[in-house]
């Protein structure tokens, strides 16, 4: 997938006939899914370009700081989530705030015509743009009517009782409702981050972990997790603990450590995605040693217990 950005970057001259999808697409869940394979299935009809356009930094990021969500996904994340998902190409969009400021037209010319040259635009229900947001869906249509693109929106995607989300599922994932949250993600919850060196008291009590230097914003809280982590394309179903170790320390720092439980390589500098399948219990100080491995053994076969009913 070609990767471009604004406003640094031409298209390559092989982006004919663009159909564009346009959003943030932070967690790529079911209802982003469904405007890119729409967007897909619009540029395969016309013989063009499958385009995703997005925006970096966050756009709360810079109009409103104080108030920004932690991201379920970095943009490398959000980039091969998108390649996976057959596009063509990306134009990331480097947002400012003087580019916050732009009134709705100044947008769609600028970056949409001018830059992109867009045949089709497609946009979730609730998609709002330009300065104040005051870029409505309505007023998309009517500036492509008049700048000669086709504007369509896709209505929202609902699981079971709820309208699939991003900010629903940053609140699954902060309370730690993993499982949910990967039903509406339509995959499960991920992380990824570096293998880094902790103070070894897994392996001294038999379970040997890896300490995840993760470079994901959004943790889901503490506690002990059915995990898969995934090295080298290589999935080991795995558990995960995520907290400060209360059984050594009383104010630690935040950890996320995960045990193979399958024997595994020496994993220090490799990098890791895990993925969480589902909680198994709150993080909790035990009298001893002892009793946290015990305690470990008895999660281990949970995790097991869970694996041997599901599909990994």
């Amino acid at each position: 997938m070609d990767v471009i950005h604004y406003p640094d970057d031409r298209p390559p001259a092989a982006w004919t006939q663009t159909a564009l999808a346009l959003g943030n697409f932070d967690g790529l869940h079911r209802g982003h899914t469904k405007l890119v394979e729409r967007v897909r299935s619009q540029a395969d009809e016309r013989g063009g370009t499958a385009v995703v356009l997005t925006f970096d930094p966050h756009p709360p990021r810079v109009v409103r700081p104080d108030r920004a969500p932690p991201l379920l996904m970095t943009l490398a994340q959000r980039l091969r989530g998108l390649a996976d998902l057959g596009m063509d190409g990306a134009a990331v969009v480097r947002f400012t705030l003087e580019l916050s400021r732009w009134d709705p037209e100044r947008f769609v010319r600028t970056v949409l015509v001018e830059w992109l040259a867009v045949r089709d635009v497609w946009v979730g229900a609730n998609f709002l743009f330009g300065r104040d947001r005051r870029g409505n869906f309505s007023l998309l249509r009517a500036l492509g009517a008049q700048y000669g693109f086709r504007a369509e929106r896709i209505e929202p995607v609902r699981y079971k009782d709820f309208v699939v989300s991003s900010t629903r599922l940053r609140r699954l994932v902060g309370e730690g409702r993993v499982d949910e949250a990967g039903a509406l993600l339509g995959h499960h919850y991920t992380i990824e981050g570096t293998v880094v060196h902790g103070a070894g008291r897994g392996r001294n009590q038999g379970f040997p972990t890896a300490n995840l230097d993760s470079d994901n914003e959004l943790l889901p809280p503490d506690g002990v997790y059915a995990t898969t982590a995934t090295v080298d394309g290589i999935l080991h179903p795995s558990i995960t603990n995520i907290g400060v170790r209360p059984t050594f320390e009383t104010a630690g720092p935040r950890t996320v450590e995960t045990h193979l439980l399958e024997a595994g390589d020496d994993l220090y500098g490799r990098r890791v995605r895990l993925a969480f399948i589902q909680r198994l219990r709150g993080e909790r100080p035990f009298p001893d040693a002892a009793a946290l491995t015990r305690q470990i053994a008895a999660d281990c076969d949970q995790a097991r217990a869970l694996f041997s009913r599901i599909s990994l």
